[in-house]
């Protein structure tokens, strides 16, 4: 009787082990995922703040703009005083 039962004990035992290990290796490969996935993140993050427009273009735009509108405003006070 007890030579059964220290075979059953070891059959879950060694059950316990692998399922275990098998755990503890989706584990391994999960973080190794998540890592992966976290620096692909983090390098799109560094992507789209590249992507920002600089100052000096906004302020070259702009100034182009208000151009137009000065032009639009002079041609619109030229008809008014005919």
């Amino acid at each position: 009787m007890q030579t059964l039962f220290n075979i059953a004990v070891g059959l879950v035992g060694a059950l316990g082990g692998w399922i275990l290990r098998t755990i503890w290796a989706e584990m391994k490969a999960m973080q190794a995922t998540d890592s992966k996935l976290a620096d692909k993140v983090s390098s799109i993050e560094i992507l789209v703040a590249g992507q920002y427009v600089k100052r000096d273009d906004i302020q070259v735009l702009s100034n182009a703009i208000f151009a137009k509108l000065d032009r639009s405003e002079d041609k619109l006070d030229g008809k008014v005083d005919k």
